[in-house]
């Protein structure tokens, strides 16, 4: 048999073809090959919500690579991911074939897998299925539907709030939640409370305990409101004899968490690791699709789209082996250990995030891989790992510690045997969370006679829940079936790109931008970003992909009373905040609107009075400029940020003697990583002719600089990390190698 095997990505294609051998050829689609054209009308509701697909142009030449192959083959294998774009993608390969007239007479299969290994991959070749239809009728489904909310309300946006804005059916959503915490936070006044912590020893040996009872009565919370009961309550502790009434204590067993799945490990890599939700896909992309070891390329990593926390029989029984040679059977459980998935509809892969091979150490594998593919390996390694290695146990040990009218309590635990402990410790996901794990209490007895050493009145106010960090956010839109685990990155990223947030020690801040879009939604398009209305569409898509219903019913429940809403909000004021400030000229009242460079006062009567001006600072002065981490490229000053007739700008801060001047937008981080440095990132900036170009981060220090935009495409030539996008009249726009002497180009389309 000969066969032409596609897959998404390139960097599997060698490798795939040659664990299959002779007789296959394996072409990559580089992705996706149709889609909606970039113009309204592509899903037509009008006709039944009839779809048109076109050829993304710089797919053609995959295609044309692929039909030439099957001329010489008798079977496609179509091998792309095994979740539901992939499938999608599958469908869209063999669709265009058949079109073309390149699949007549000829098999064509379907293959899965979610390691690139060759067991997997001969195993999958071994048992071929076909295009699970039910899948990519579901994908199509989730495409029209964002493509209807895409192209529907991003004109609107623009009428009524600013030029270039858009939303997004599910990102508005994430918005939401951002916005309403926010609210939240500026509305929470905060309660005051005070605690009396005491400094206590028995034999020398000092230890902490809180006043737990008073007369008999135990204290709540909200007991102690005041610093002046506190500071009697500390003095009567202080005065106080006490001795040892009660101990208990007990043994806890601490059981590990399943492997990871993508939402977990999004969490997780952001909690230890810093990573964003998108670095964190993009570096488990590249482990999945293989690092050369040894001279061979070796996926390091089982498929990282999935929301499944089982494990092959296979790396189980290595695991298992693995511990017992390396820890010790004490650290083994005597049954291996299976999660069950809670997700009721986690069917988009079989496998949790696991080593190809637990053999393959992070030690071992250190001289392979860059800093933070060996961080992300690390991380899944352990914790996969961790996940069959016997429970971690604690002693915990409570004592109450008494006088005739006060009461003590001290806790404490100790780690009795480290278990999983040992290789891994699970995240919290807000700071300040308690582990008492390591906080040691001497021996007591009852009748132990105590000393206090100090008596503390600690006052405390309560705090609104915190704002949300990526894993937060990523915890919460699981946590309400929002979404899907692969397009959370997408989301977090696309917020962040259009600038409706930006972020402050790690947290999301909504910008004025993002509130005002927000607000606009909710008022006039409420249900639909309603986050339980938005798991409903989630849950209807998933009835689609098992083949309990159709995908056109969705899009028409979906769209009429969308349509009413749009033509609605169509018809509606533009949105405004009043003031209790009148126009200088017409008399009308002065209202808040929201331009190109943030909020500005603009008179009611627009547009037969003009009248508009910056929004004053505090008590109706200019604000003091705000200083930036921008350098001035003319004299090497801050940048700060100013107020001018039309809105904020840059400037530097060395004015008069420096007058350089620049727009108030924020560079676009590429996320790329610098060559030169291997510190910093290419930050999209403007140079003062207003040409683009990409700097280092790192700027002044690193001066490394390109005029180019860096794509995260290794360069298939030398294999350097990233290529270049170029644009010039006669060859239009290229992808072109960066590295002097490559001379490594590739033709693109838009």
């Amino acid at each position: 048999m000969s066969a032409v095997v596609v897959v998404e990505s390139p960097a599997k294609a060698k490798t795939i073809e040659k664990y299959l051998g002779k007789g296959y050829k394996v072409l990559a689609s580089y992705g996706h090959v149709r889609a909606f054209p970039k113009k309204d009308g592509s899903v037509d509701p009008d006709n039944d919500f009839a779809i048109k697909y076109q050829i993304i142009d710089d797919k053609k030449k995959r295609l044309d690579a692929i039909d030439k192959a099957m001329k010489r083959a008798d079977t496609l294998i179509l091998a792309s991911d095994l979740d539901r774009e992939g499938e999608a993608i599958a469908w869209h390969v063999a669709e265009v074939l058949r079109e073309r007239g390149s699949l007549k007479d000829k098999q064509v299969q379907r293959i899965t897998f979610n390691e690139i290994t060759k067991k997997a991959i001969t195993t999958a070749v071994e048992n071929p299925t076909e295009v699970d239809m039910k899948m990519v009728d579901a994908q199509q489904a989730r495409s029209a539907l964002d493509y209807l909310v895409g192209f529907t309300l991003s004109p609107l946006l623009w009428r009524k709030i600013r030029s270039g804005l858009s939303a997004g059916r599910v990102q508005s959503v994430a918005l939401r939640l951002i916005c309403e915490r926010e609210q939240l936070i500026k509305a929470f006044k905060p309660k005051e409370f005070w605690t009396i912590d005491n400094e206590c020893s028995v034999r020398g040996e000092a230890f902490q305990a809180q006043l737990q009872a008073v007369d008999g009565k135990a204290l709540t919370k909200f007991s102690i409101t005041d610093g002046v009961s506190a500071k009697v309550m500390a003095r009567r502790v202080a005065k106080a004899s006490f001795e040892v009434s009660d101990v208990q204590k007990k043994q806890a067993k601490q059981q590990p968490a399943p492997p990871f799945i993508t939402t977990t490990l999004q969490m997780d890599a952001s909690r230890k690791l810093g990573f964003t939700a998108r670095k964190t896909m993009q570096v488990a992309q590249k482990l999945y699709e293989g690092i050369e070891v040894d001279g061979e390329l070796v996926g390091l990593i089982t498929y990282m789209r999935t929301d499944s926390v089982n494990l092959s029989e296979d790396a189980i029984a290595e695991m298992r082996s693995h511990i017992s040679s390396e820890y010790g059977t004490q650290y083994m459980p005597e049954k291996a250990r299976r999660f069950k998935t809670k997700s009721k509809n986690a069917q988009e892969a079989h496998e949790a995030i696991r080593p190809s091979s637990i053999l393959r150490t992070p030690d071992a594998m250190k001289s392979q891989l860059d800093a933070d593919a060996l961080k992300l390996y690390s991380l899944i390694w352990k914790r996969a790992l961790a996940s069959q290695m016997a429970p971690a146990v604690l002693d915990q040990v409570r004592a109450d510690i008494s006088c005739d009218d006060l009461s003590l309590r001290a806790t404490g635990s100790t780690l009795a045997f480290p278990g999983f402990r040992k290789l891994y410790i699970i995240g919290t996901d807000e700071p300040g969370s308690k582990d008492d794990s390591n906080r040691l209490l001497p021996a007591l007895a009852i009748g132990d006679a105590i000393d206090i050493k100090e008596a503390n009145a600690k006052q405390h106010f309560t705090e609104p829940k915190p704002r949300f960090s990526e894993a937060t956010l990523v915890k919460e839109l699981e946590a309400n079936g929002i979404g899907r685990p692969s397009t959370y990155a997408n989301i977090l990223n696309v917020l962040r790109v259009r600038e409706y947030v930006e972020m402050e020690k790690k947290r999301f801040v909504p910008t004025d931008t993002g509130d005002w879009v927000n607000k606009f939604l909710v008022s006039s398009f409420g249900d639909i970003v309603d986050p339980a209305f938005t798991a409903s569409v989630e849950d209807k898509l998933d009835a689609v992909a098992r083949g309990d219903s159709g995908w056109k019913p969705i899009l028409r429940e979906f769209w009429t009373p969308f349509k009413a809403a749009v033509d609605i909000a169509a018809s509606a004021e533009r949105p405004s905040e009043a003031t209790d400030e009148v126009c200088t000229e017409c008399g009308k009242p002065m209202a808040i609107k929201l331009g190109r460079y943030g909020k500005f006062l603009a008179c009611t009567g627009y547009p037969e009075c003009k009248v508009a001006k910056p929004l004053p600072g505090k008590e109706g002065e200019q604000a003091e400029p705000e200083k930036t981490d921008q350098k001035c490229e003319l004299c090497g000053e801050h940048m700060v940020i100013k107020a001018g007739r039309y809105g904020k700008f840059l400037g530097c801060s060395a004015y008069p003697d420096c007058k350089n001047i620049q727009p108030l937008e924020k560079p676009k981080d590429t996320e790329i990583p610098c060559p030169q440095c291997g510190k910093g990132t290419f930050l999209e900036k403007k140079s003062r002719r207003g040409k683009i170009f990409y700097s280092c981060s790192c700027y002044p220090k690193c001066k490394n600089a390109l005029w180019n935009e860096p794509i995260d495409q290794a360069c298939p030539q030398c294999k350097a990390p990233f290529v270049t996008k170029k644009e010039t009249k006669r060859h239009g726009k290229q992808l072109v190698c960066a590295t002097e002497g490559c001379g490594w180009k590739e033709s693109v389309a838009e």
